[in-house]
């Protein structure tokens, strides 16, 4: 039998009306199934909900009728009214509690305890308060007689009893909800599993039938597919290759600008070992970078104290260590190759890769020799300074006339107005209290008109000195220039 086409493009009509149809009504069945079992455990939920809460609020209120209890015989003791907080919280509140307590789907037995309880808790309420009221009217006998009573611990007990078999029930009822929520999970899980168990099957089936007919587009998209990625692997080796020709001229850089900088540069691997050195850092070490390289940094970069002449740390192994920018000590001399010495001063710092991995550190110090002649010659020269203002008893004080702040001075200075040590800040308005009144003036328009003309600020005054015993004294004439 010879098979037309319009045949089998009616046979595959019928065949999709029928799938779609299939489909239409397994779909309808499994969205019809999962909102009953999705609200069958919403009811479930909130049933356990709700028990759960009856069961938390019964404990409160055991709990505040206890520390009211406690409360009570607090205040009996002592008399003070911080215990009564716990009472007077359970008295006005214990209506709402018992109300909150009846819910709608509570059972007949736990609604029967609950009745049991109101008057049980009434009278308890009813005992403590006569027993607050005899104390306050200062019978502490009669409310010491009825506490001591055993009428109290009877309704606390009492109270107890059907609050616990109220419990009991509630959390038997919690136990049921909990077993019904879990069997609706269940089911629903079922469905579920039917639903993606058939949706297999029907994908299994649709893929088939498909099968054929999408075997040459397969083909024709993994021939685009390929054409693509070719482009795009030729694309990425073209940019690679840009990459790779930046990296070279970075690095090209970066040497050109490490040979070229005023300081030395030592680099080292994770190791410590040596994969860089400048050409300062040659002339200072006596080292060569071809000599250097693969060598323990301690072989190439000899430091020593100063002062003492002792063996200093190499900052490079701190930093390898510890992953942390490291500086050397002050007084850090270098002894090159050949027996030269020249005193440094250096930072150091590790290398980390990409992904934060310390792979090596990098040592930039540079010579300080002269700079440190220079400041000791400086050093010498203030010393000299001070001492000749100490044998004439000069004081000196650096005033700037722009906003009227001193930035140094001299001790002698600070002993000229009466003080043995200097002072924390001294500043022209601190001056000025120190001028006699008389002199106040004609000091400050000078030091006014030295401000506004850029001059040199000269006058003579007289001020008062001071003393830690009595305050200030004088007064005493000053010459300032």
């Amino acid at each position: 039998m010879k098979t037309t086409p319009n045949k089998i493009f009616a046979s595959s009509t019928g065949i999709s009306i029928l799938l779609v149809v299939v489909v239409v009504v397994v779909v309808v069945v499994v969205v019809t199934a999962s909102f009953w079992a999705f609200r069958e455990i919403e009811t479930a939920a909130e049933a356990r909900k709700h028990t759960f809460i009856s069961i938390n609020r019964a404990n409160i209120l055991l709990s505040e009728l206890k520390d009211a209890e406690t409360g009570q015989r607090g205040y009996t003791l002592t008399g003070d009214e911080a215990f009564l907080e716990p009472y007077l919280s359970v008295r006005d509140n214990v209506n709402r509690h018992l109300k909150q307590l009846r819910q709608p789907d509570l059972s007949s037995a736990a609604q029967k305890h609950l009745d049991a309880l109101m008057p049980l808790i009434d009278a308890k309420i009813a005992e403590l308060t006569k027993v607050i009221e005899l104390r306050r009217n200062n019978k502490m006998n009669a409310a010491l007689e009825i506490v001591s009573s055993k009428e109290g611990k009877q309704l606390m007990d009492s109270i107890r009893a059907e609050m616990h078999s109220f419990i009991q029930i509630q959390e038997v009822a919690l136990t049921q909800d909990e077993a019904k929520f879990q069997s609706n999970m269940l089911r629903l899980f079922t469905i579920i599993v039917s639903a993606t168990v058939f949706t297999l099957l029907f994908a299994f089936w649709f893929a088939y039938l498909i099968y054929q007919q999408t075997q040459q587009r397969l083909k024709n998209i993994v021939h685009l597919e390929t054409r693509h990625l070719l482009e795009i692997q030729e694309e990425t080796n073209k940019q690679l290759q840009q990459v790779n020709v930046a990296l070279a001229e970075s690095q090209e850089r970066l040497l050109v600008t490490l040979n070229s900088i005023g300081d030395a540069v030592i680099a080292t691997d994770a190791e410590g070992r040596v994969t860089l050195l400048n050409p300062l850092s040659e002339r200072l070490t006596g080292w060569t970078q071809a000599e250097a390289i693969g060598h323990p940094v301690e072989e190439i970069l000899h430091i020593i104290n100063q002062q003492t002449r002792q063996p200093i740390a190499i900052p490079i192994k701190q930093a390898l260590a510890t992953g942390e920018i490291q500086s050397m000590t002050n007084h850090t001399v270098l002894i090159a190759r050949g027996g030269d010495e020249c005193i440094i001063a250096d930072s150091c710092a590790p290398i980390r890769n990409y992904i934060g991995n310390v792979v090596g550190a990098v040592l930039v110090f540079r010579d300080v020799t002269k700079d440190y002649a220079a400041k000791q010659i400086l050093r010498q020269s203030e010393d000299r300074l001070n001492f000749t203002l100490h044998l004439t008893q000069t004081g000196g004080w650096e005033l700037n006339l722009l906003d009227g702040t001193g930035h140094h001075r001299t001790l002698e200075h600070d002993r000229i107005f009466g003080y043995d040590s200097l002072l924390p800040n001294w500043t022209y308005e601190i001056f000025l209290e120190h001028v006699l009144p008389d002199d106040r003036a004609e000091v400050d328009r000078r030091f006014r008109e030295a401000t506004a003309t850029q001059s040199e600020w000269n006058f003579e005054c007289r001020i008062r000195r001071f003393d830690p015993l009595t305050g200030p004294v004088g007064p005493k004439m000053i010459v300032a220039t």
